[in-house]
């Protein structure tokens, strides 16, 4: 009976003092996340909040002074044909880039996964420009598009097709369309590497029993293949949606958002009227916009994709 006693009463103990290491330890713990989430409250949470009031001043990012101007910022972007024109410019280059860069990226990963020989030479030629940054990928395409000597006009000399040689940069009507292809070089390889994850994990007994059935090749991929890809084709829309938004590289060092206006999306021009313009206040207040573009966009794509998704 003592014996039993003993047991019950060392059971109570470490019952009582388990809560308190417990609590001891998740203390001790908050010491470790602390310098991160200081420099998170400071880079991150501190400027997002202190936005919200600057969007409604008329401040120019440098004067001590800061003048309340209510929602006058906001009113002039819904009116300003120079934010409507970003805004198509921003649309044009989103929906055109996210269509090409996925159909590139799709068939570079279906030629990587169907050969044989050279595959893993491939697929680092086709990754590698990934691994560029946007700002050298810019000096080398602006390089390319040089109309006295680059590579495209070169070429068009070489092949007697010299009446066709263009100011690709300096034409307001190709010049979004030449930031499009450089962009699609730069990104295709990143998405190539989901497509082609996704790729090896389709069941080649599939493949195989549409074989059977008389599938040719175009129809095992429209019935087979691409429907177990949902996932990464969802994947792979939603960030190439976000990254053409938000894209400002390529545009800064290519054309500084010209001809005129021809190239500057909502990025660069948040850029432009906040630093090179003085207007601290207008440009946060468009940061915002651009940001609740970019939610509602991603929101509207997670959904529908998702419910596609399903439906497969």
């Amino acid at each position: 009976m003592r014996m039993e006693m003993e047991i019950l009463t060392k059971k109570t103990k470490a019952a009582v003092n388990e809560p308190r290491k417990k609590k001891w330890w998740n203390s001790y713990g908050f010491y470790f996340i602390l310098p991160s989430f200081l420099l998170y409250s400071i880079f991150v949470i501190y400027p997002t909040i202190s936005s919200l009031y600057l969007s409604l001043t008329s401040w120019n990012g440098l004067s001590p002074d800061i003048h309340f101007i209510g929602l006058d910022n906001f009113k002039e972007i819904f009116f300003s044909d120079r934010v409507h024109n970003a805004l198509k410019n921003t649309l044009l280059l989103t929906i055109v880039l996210v269509i090409v860069e996925n159909c590139v990226a799709l068939g570079l990963a279906i030629i990587v996964d169907q050969v044989k020989l050279f595959r893993n030479f491939l697929r680092v030629t086709f990754y590698l420009p990934v691994l560029i940054s946007g700002i050298v990928m810019g000096f080398i395409w602006k390089i390319i598009y040089n109309y006295n000597f680059g590579a495209f006009n070169q070429l068009l000399d070489k092949i007697g097709l010299s009446h066709l040689k263009m100011d690709w940069l300096g034409d307001s009507h190709l010049a979004l369309y030449a930031i499009i292809l450089a962009s699609v070089w730069k990104n295709a390889g990143y998405y190539m590497v989901i497509y082609l994850a996704a790729l090896q994990g389709v069941p080649q007994e599939l493949h195989e029993a549409a074989v059977i059935d008389g599938a040719n090749t175009w129809q095992q991929f429209r019935k087979v293949t691409f429907p177990l890809l949902s996932g990464a084709v969802t994947v792979c829309v939603i960030l190439s949606t976000i990254s053409s938004l938000k894209i400002f590289d390529q545009i800064a060092i290519m054309t500084d958002g010209g001809p005129g206006f021809s190239t500057e999306t909502l990025t660069y021009m948040v850029y432009k009227v906040a630093f090179s313009e003085g207007r601290q206040g207008f440009g946060t207040a468009l940061s915002l916009v651009l940001f609740v573009l970019i939610l509602i966009v991603s929101i509207i794509q997670i959904r529908v994709l998702r419910k596609r998704e399903v439906q497969l």
